[in-house]
């Protein structure tokens, strides 16, 4: 009887089952092999790097104080708001209520609201309480992350100064722009592990390099004194009717800007100039935009430059104060025909200001009256070559190498074949300057005849308090002989001649006033002038050289000691006060 076939089926199958435990326990345990001993380093690796997260750290943008230690910039905690569309609710009442309340443009926020983007700011760097107001409201999809602001505690008076950052902080203008890899600092770096909620695990990675903050810029301005200046620029606008008006106030031994200031003012916080003629404007947005004309504006210096003609001649011994200029007469035509019509293409006339009859002169009477006649003779005996070499090493037509952005060098205008070129040049024509450059000439004349570099950073510190001291450059222009002669014209115009509205009180000033037609857009000489004044003070020992330079006053105003002295001599006290200069009895 065959025997029964079940048992046997039973342990096959049993065998087979068995053969695939131990094949699924050896596949496991390979599996386990591979992944604790051969892929352990890669998926421990694997497993940290999902767990790291690394985050940069800004770094504290560095402050900018004035001589005095008073702040003149420096970045604030702030809050910006955001949305997230999608959860807003009622985009269109949070345009209106919370754009008003932030003084947003209500269209442009509910325009944003509605994109369909995720993400949106309603307003970047608000202040902390407004911020909480908005946040208070509780408006679905409406939060706020925290954000640093740069902030400008002297509001516009310094505004020419420090310049301005843009919204994300990085420098745009000014002092911000010039140093802004030094005040930006280093940023640092934060590695942590974190779990799955995203908080740090503590027992896990953690490595920290600090931010290394940026350096403080410790200037050479006198906020009191630029403040005081900035005043006396707004006032001479408003009285004289003049376009603009800027102020440039140096310290003659050392090249300090004490004062570089104008008006209408810059709002660094606004980013806008505040000048109501803006709105009426064909470019309102370049009206705004930010300008400098100290450093960035060129014009014809007009009889200021005539200190450069007289001190070349006085240099070269060709004259002296006291030499004779015969035959001064209020008008020379150096080109036929060139007096008969004022309104003809034929350039070789020149005249003084005032008429007057033909007489004899001195040297220090030309330069007190401020003939033109009688600077063009004393610059004939220089000659073209002689007077452009001296035009040159008292600084125009080259940058003077101020820590300053997008510097003008200037313009000479000699170009070939011109043979009156030098007559103009000898009056402050043919040749275009900035008011910096003209200060820095005329301190040069107070500095016994040394050329300085003039600075606006007197010192930068780091976080360990490491103090690096800006240099300077210097060259002999004159002699310290020439330059206290032409100190002495400089007082004597100041005392009896054009600039008498340029003294101060207690003190004896020295100076030159300038009256220069600006030139038209045809390339011809308009009835509207810039009107200057540069000098310096006490005259025994100048310590400080004032500039200033209104551009186009009204024609009652149209000239440099009716326009620009007054502000000359207001800004010129406060600067000798403010430095403590012992009064010598003039004015």
């Amino acid at each position: 009887m065959p025997s029964d076939p079940k048992p046997r089926i039973a342990k096959i199958r049993l065998a087979i089952v068995g053969v695939f435990v131990v094949l699924a326990w050896l596949g496991m345990g390979y599996r386990l092999f591979h992944i604790q001993v051969l892929a352990a380093p890669d998926l421990a690796k694997q497993g940290l790097e999902q767990r790291l997260v690394e985050r940069d750290l800004a770094p504290q943008r560095g402050k900018i104080f004035d001589r005095n230690g008073e702040i003149l910039a420096l970045t604030v905690d702030s809050q910006s708001l955001f949305a997230v569309p999608e959860q807003v609710v009622e985009p269109l009442w949070v345009a209106q209520q919370i754009g008003g309340l932030l003084g947003v443009d209500t269209d442009a926020l509910y325009e944003r609201l509605t994109t369909g983007k995720n993400f949106v700011y309603i307003k970047r760097q608000v202040d902390k309480a407004t911020a909480q107001q908005v946040l208070d409201l509780e408006v679905p999809g409406v939060y706020a992350h925290p954000e640093p602001t740069r902030v400008y505690p002297a509001g516009a008076t310094a505004s020419h100064v420090t310049g301005f950052v843009d919204i994300d902080g990085v420098g745009r203008e000014g002092l911000e722009l010039v140093y802004n890899d030094a005040l930006t600092g280093i940023p640092g770096k934060a590695v942590f592990e974190r779990g799955l909620d995203g908080t740090p695990i503590l027992q896990g990675i953690s490595d920290i390099v600090p931010a290394t903050p940026g350096v403080d810029l410790h200037t050479t301005i006198d906020l009191p004194l630029q403040y005081q200046a900035q005043n006396a620029c707004m006032e001479a606008v408003e009285t004289t009717g003049a376009d603009s008006c800027w102020v440039v106030a140096l310290h003659v031994e050392t090249g300090e800007v004490l004062a570089m200031t104008g008006a209408p003012v810059f709002d660094p916080q606004t980013r806008r100039t505040l000048d109501p003629a803006c709105d009426e404007s064909e470019d309102p947005a370049t009206c705004r935009a930010f300008r400098n004309f100290i450093v960035r504006g060129i014009y014809e210096p007009g009889s200021t430059q005539k200190l450069i003609t007289v001190a070349a001649a006085l240099e070269e011994k060709e004259v002296d104060i006291g030499t004779v200029i015969p035959d001064v007469a209020d008008e020379l035509e150096l080109k036929p025909g060139a007096c008969e019509d004022e309104d003809d293409d034929v350039y070789g006339c020149y005249r003084d200001f005032s008429n007057h009859d033909t007489m004899d002169m001195t040297v220090a009477d030309i330069f007190a009256q401020s003939s033109n006649i009688g600077t063009i003779k004393i610059g004939e005996k220089l000659g073209q070559r002689r007077l452009v070499q001296y035009i040159e090493a008292f600084g125009l037509g080259t940058r003077t190498g101020v820590d300053y952005t997008a510097e003008a060098a200037g313009l000479l205008n000699f170009e070939a074949g011109c043979d009156i070129c030098w007559a103009s040049a000898s009056i402050g024509y043919s040749v275009a300057a900035t008011p910096l450059q003209m200060a820095a000439a005329y301190a040069a004349v107070g500095n016994d005849g040394m050329w300085i570099s003039p600075h606006l950073v007197a010192a930068k510190a780091d976080v360990d308090g490491e103090t690096e001291v800006a240099a300077v450059t210097t060259r002999q222009v004159v002699s310290p002989t020439t330059a206290r002669l032409m100190r002495d014209l400089l007082a004597r115009a100041v005392d009896e001649g054009t600039g008498i509205q340029g003294s101060v009180e207690n003190y004896r000033v020295g100076g030159k006033t300038g009256t220069a037609n600006r030139l038209g857009d045809d390339g011809r000489y308009t009835d509207e002038t810039r009107a200057s004044f540069v000098g310096m003070a006490p005259i025994s020992d100048p310590k400080v050289v004032v500039a200033v330079v209104i551009d186009n006053p009204s024609h009652e105003y149209r000239t440099g000691g009716l326009a620009a002295a007054p502000v000359f001599a207001q800004v010129m006290e406060q600067a000798l006060h403010r430095l403590g200069v012992t009064p010598d009895n003039g004015g």
